[in-house]
């Protein structure tokens, strides 16, 4: 992470508290940055960072939308998320013994968030036992009608991801064979998993959606509301003040690490 700081000039730089500013949006009317070879390494370099700083998703991903043209306002972005890096050089994501083998996972989606063309942003965070083992932040890829469809959407994209984790985890011997709690904040997404309601607002929700429900039904998932308050994915959906920032960061295992020097 040092040499990153290095390459992008920022060695010296006043530390953040958090990778993403809540009051700056991004906006497609800025001047174009001269030197766009050097934001696509940085984010590229960057992407890898999120294997193991779950923290940095949701900036990153923002950054990566931007690619094939980057402003001046996008790369002081960029440098916005390297400060806040100078300031956590030594966190990491940590794993410790759990007696724990279940499986439990948060999604959550800000609906029609960017400003820019109105898509959500899904998030997810897939925890066995006590540990976080798989995470998401992307924009959607069509504009969701209700937060309802944006919400039930990011549930077929958790659903995915924990019946992979599943399987794997049965070939391994480690399932314990008890269904998968899914958590989501938004009460009429979690209605639509066991029962085709509110059929108004679901109308563009496409059939391959309804994987959820079977999931539901077969026994496979138990899907749970959480109040928005104990949402752990806001992190990776939106830009937080600090002390949420800190509280979610937190809850994900991410913290500062003992040196192996």
């Amino acid at each position: 992470m040092t040499d990153l700081l290095g390459h992008s000039g920022m060695v010296d730089c006043k530390p953040l508290a958090t990778p993403a500013a809540v009051t700056k949006s991004i906006t497609t009317v800025d001047t174009p940055y001269d030197n766009p070879t050097q934001y696509r390494r940085i984010v590229g370099a960057l992407q890898y960072l999120t294997i193991t700083r779950p923290d940095l998703s949701y900036a990153v991903n923002r950054l990566c939308q931007f690619m094939h043209s980057p402003t001046e306002d996008h790369w002081n972005l960029v440098k916005r998320v390297l400060r806040y890096i100078k300031g956590t050089l030594d966190y990491g994501l940590q794993l410790i013994p759990s007696a724990s083998t279940a499986i439990h996972a948060y999604s959550d989606s800000d609906w029609a968030g960017c400003p820019v063309d109105r898509k959500s942003t899904s998030g997810y965070a897939v925890y066995l036992g006590s540990n976080l083992i798989s995470w998401l932040s992307k924009k959607q890829r069509i504009v969701a009608r209700s937060s309802t469809e944006a919400e039930y959407k990011t549930l077929v994209d958790v659903s995915a991801e924990v019946t992979w984790v599943v399987s794997l985890l049965q070939e391994l011997g480690l399932h314990s064979g008890q269904p998968a709690t899914l958590w989501c904040d938004n009460l009429g997404a979690t209605y639509l998993c066991a029962n085709p309601v509110f059929h108004a607002r679901t109308k563009q929700v496409e059939i391959d959606y309804h994987f959820v429900r079977y999931k539901v039904a077969s026994g496979d998932f138990v899907v749970n509301y959480v109040s928005t308050t104990d949402q752990l994915d806001d992190i990776f959906t939106k830009p937080l003040p600090s002390p949420r920032f800190s509280t979610l960061r937190g809850k994900l295992n991410v913290a500062s690490l003992p040196s192996c020097a």
